[in-house]
């Protein structure tokens, strides 16, 4: 009865070990992969809004504020 214990001991770290060992490995090849790219292909860097598009689309802001607000008081009446 002890040895079908201890084997089955064994057995469970043999898995778990392989299990732990191919989950280290997945992570050092995700980490090593995520460096490649970012190397390679840097992600561009935003454009600096102009003073004008920036005032319309906070006037688009506003007017689409304002029509929500007043949609809001013709549905209540």
């Amino acid at each position: 009865m002890e040895n079908l214990v201890f084997e089955g001991f064994k057995f469970m770290l043999l898995g778990m070990g392989t299990v732990f060992s191919f989950l280290i490995l997945m992570i050092g090849a995700m980490n090593l992969l995520s460096y490649f790219i970012h190397t390679f292909f840097p992600e561009p860097l935003p454009k600096a809004a102009d003073s004008s598009s920036s005032k319309t689309n906070k006037n688009a802001k506003v007017a689409a504020a304002t029509a929500a607000i007043m949609h809001h008081q013709n549905a209540k009446s």
